[in-house]
């Protein structure tokens, strides 16, 4: 289970599958905070420099305003990804990704398996495939 060939180009499963899980993690991390860093600081600032004429951006809230809302916008568009690809997936594989992967606690694979009434080796395929599908949906797959 090393590698996979995909028209004549070799997907390495193992950096696939934690590409995948990287991009689920961070899409529950989103899904769940905003980092205290990205707001604006409060505290006033003094310069003996003459204010500029320009319109070049000096001021730190500014500066982390704009990234606020690079990052909101980076943010929005992983979320939205990440739920597109996850509608495209069968019902099974839905359930897989949601329970294993998004829910709010730690859940392991066999409490998946058991929930949904599968044999630990049909759950590790239908897992495994999952994981392939969304790595091409979200184009994350890693070739060798």
């Amino acid at each position: 289970m090393g590698t996979l060939l995909v028209e004549d180009l070799k997907i390495n499963v193992k950096q696939t599958k934690k590409a995948t899980e990287s991009i689920l993690e961070k899409y529950k991390i989103y899904m769940l905070s905003e980092p205290e860093e990205r707001q604006p600081k409060i505290t006033a600032s003094y310069s003996l420099l003459p204010p500029t004429k320009t319109n070049q951006f000096y001021s730190s809230t500014e500066d982390i305003a704009i990234k606020n809302i690079d990052f909101m916008r980076r943010k929005q568009k992983l979320i939205e990804n990440v739920q597109k690809a996850i509608n495209r997936l069968d019902e099974f594989e839905r359930a897989i990704v949601v329970k294993r992967y998004l829910s709010g606690d730690d859940v392991y694979d066999y409490e998946v398996y058991n929930e949904l009434g599968l044999s630990e080796r049909k759950y590790y395929r239908m897992k495994a495939k999952m994981f392939y599908k969304l790595a091409l949906i979200l184009n994350v797959e890693v070739y060798d």
